[in-house]
Parts: structure tokens; C-alpha cells; sequence
């Protein structure tokens, strides 16, 4: 395995691809990244030498993308802010349900804790007359 910012990316994946195993490098951005190298996207990751990987860090450093450890503490950082301030989205985030207007009635059972195996298993029992 060819270890990248302290990643380890896969060996026998093209390296527009194994790119993307890097948390905050998405498909675009990693092609992006190799035309501005110059190195070709058929390239497998095992074949690349230390200078082509150091011009991919360099870039990396140019262009003041965040990457692994930093944007994951930007996210943690943005989400704790919204929490502390109240907002909609923040509750959203500590009650652990969707953020961004989705359903939650027939969507994101596994986030609400309501898993049906079979039609009906998970559905609340109906309150008994008394």
C-alpha cells in the first residue's frame, strides 16, 4: 500500500480513484489535482514515483485544501457552533435526525432507532384503551 498523508491509498486502483480515499478529496478534485501534475489518470497507484506524489502534495499545500484531521475538526468545529447557539440544525444534530428537510416518517428509520426487519416489526404499539 503506498501510504499518502498518512493514508494508505490501494495499490492496484487508478490514481484519479485511489485518491478519493482521502477524506476531502472527492473524484473532481483529485483529476483536478493530476492535470495540474501532469500525471495521467490510468496511472495505478503502485507506479507512482516519490517525486509525482510530492508535486501532488505540494499542490495540495498551494492550493490550501483541507484535508483528513483539519477538515474533520472544521466540520466538528461548525457542528459544536450550531449546537451552542441553538439553531434548528443544531438540535437536529443532538437529537441525531436529519438536518436539511428530510422526511423522517418512512426515511431515516436506522438514524431514529426504528430498524423494521418484516412489514410492521418496528412500528409502535398502539396505546390500549383503559
Amino acid at each position: 500500500m503506498v501510504r499518502f498523508l498518512g493514508i494508505n491509498i490501494p495499490d492496484n486502483k487508478n490514481i484519479n480513484i485511489a485518491l478519493t480515499y482521502i477524506y476531502g478529496i472527492g473524484k473532481y478534485l483529485s483529476e483536478e489535482l493530476l492535470k495540474e501534475a501532469g500525471i495521467d489518470f490510468t496511472k495505478k497507484a503502485k507506479d507512482l514515483t516519490p517525486a509525482e506524489l510530492n508535486t501532488i502534495k505540494e499542490i495540495l499545500e498551494k492550493k490550501e485544501i483541507k484535508t483528513e484531521g483539519d477538515l474533520k475538526r472544521e466540520v466538528r468545529v461548525n457542528i459544536k457552533r450550531l449546537i451552542n447557539i441553538s439553531s434548528y440544525r443544531g438540535t437536529r444534530h443532538i437529537k441525531r435526525l436529519p438536518t436539511k428537510g428530510q422526511r423522517t416518517k418512512r426515511n431515516s428509520r436506522t438514524t431514529r432507532g426504528n430498524v423494521r426487519r418484516t412489514v410492521g416489526s418496528g412500528k409502535r404499539k398502539a396505546v390500549s384503551p383503559t
